[in-house]
């Protein structure tokens, strides 16, 4: 082998690699696609879910919370608190903010109907089902 690195050699390494990598680009887009149906729990989306997700994005819940891992840390994750919680506990802790509890950070009141609660409610319970190879890491996010 030379000892010498040609231009030749270098433009058949560029190419060889990007199309290595486009193709590895493609597979993986492929596997990803391929597994997505079975992960992210579309069958469940409801058009109380949708109405729930609605008031999440409006009422800018994401300012402060986490859904599974996006969003701010300011307050705490809420992509398994469906599981953790449940719906009563849910919709109790919402009527109930502000708490001035001294020392806390406090959620605002934003004055939700019932059924906006419930359609609240079943959105994180929707995103609780989605398949996210056990994320948070731990039970209380």
């Amino acid at each position: 082998m030379s000892e010498t690195f040609t231009k030749s050699m270098a433009r058949n390494i560029f190419y060889g690699g990007t199309v290595f990598f486009f193709l590895l680009f493609l597979a993986l887009t492929f596997d990803t696609q391929s597994v997505l149906p079975k992960r992210d729990n579309r069958a469940a989306i409801t058009p109380a879910v949708v109405h729930g997700k609605n008031l999440w994005e409006t009422n800018d819940c994401i300012g402060c919370h986490t859904l599974l891992g996006e969003g701010a840390y300011f307050a705490p994750e809420l992509g398994n608190v469906y599981k953790r919680r449940g719906p009563d506990f849910i919709k109790a802790w919402i009527k109930a903010q502000p708490t001035h509890a001294e020392g806390r950070r406090q959620m605002p009141q934003f004055n939700f109907s019932d059924s906006d609660l419930d359609d609240l409610v079943a959105f994180l319970k929707y995103a609780s089902e989605i398949n996210t190879n056990h994320w948070p890491p731990n039970d209380e996010g």
